[in-house]
């Protein structure tokens, strides 16, 4: 036993002995600990790949990532998406303008401009496309400037942005949520006056109206609302 014992300790390739007994941990781990030394010295190399690995291990994950880190342009998009709503209080004594145009009606928007609606959310929607700004930012309320203005500048001035960013109307799609009155009679002047302010055939312009079943608000007739989703393509 000893010769071959002996054998295996002096042969060519490092082998690795024990030079203590095992001694287990206290009782808390179920883990061994041996003290290992090998016979023959660790060859350079594996000192080399040992610490080479280390190092890799060891690198700050900042210095890593700002090296991966890198500043993506803009892209020009074929065509974008926005959204835009809208809501305000009805009042007696205001008039109500949806779309510019005036719906007779024994109350209106309480707004610093005229309170349409409309037109407000449109603005929002093609701002939103375009990745800029809302109306409330472009045009604050507290603004003197803004105190009873006419709806259809904002929209001028979203389409002059629309144009200016290399955009036209793909089409746009509105619904405007109030109990009270009814607007089937006056929907096509609307629209016809929506297209004209956008530049835009009255084809890919569309104008939807839905009551609220007589919940909340809305539905009490105590205020209106309006979504509109536009789709804007690249020229």
């Amino acid at each position: 036993m000893a010769a071959i014992t002996s054998s295996l300790y002096t042969c060519s390739s490092p082998i690795i002995k024990p030079t203590t007994k095992p001694h287990f941990l206290p009782s808390s781990t179920s883990s061994l600990h041996f003290t290992l030394t090998p016979i023959n010295p660790i060859n350079s190399s594996f000192k080399t790949l040992k610490n080479s690995s280390i190092s890799a291990v060891s690198t700050p994950i900042a210095e890593t990532s700002s090296q991966n880190s890198t500043s993506i342009p803009s892209k020009t998009l074929p065509f974008r998406v926005g959204h835009g709503f809208d809501l305000h209080r009805l009042e007696p004594g205001y008039p109500l303008i949806i779309g510019g145009i005036n719906i007779p009606h024994d109350r209106g928007c309480e707004a610093h401009s005229d309170g349409d609606v409309l037109l407000h959310c449109v603005v929002d929607a093609i701002l939103g496309a375009l990745g800029l700004p809302d109306i409330g930012q472009l045009f604050p309320d507290n603004d003197p400037k803004w105190k009873g203005a006419d709806s259809s500048v904002f929209v001028k001035e979203a389409v002059r942005l629309m144009d200016e960013a290399g955009y036209e109307l793909g089409n746009l799609d509105a619904t405007l949520i109030l109990q009270r009155p009814k607007l089937s009679p006056h929907k096509e002047v609307m629209k016809a006056n929506l297209a004209a302010l956008l530049g835009a055939d009255m084809s890919i312009v569309n104008i939807k109206a839905k009551t609220h079943e007589k919940v909340d608000s809305l539905g009490e007739n105590r205020s209106i609302a309006a979504h509109t989703v536009v789709l804007l393509m690249k020229k």
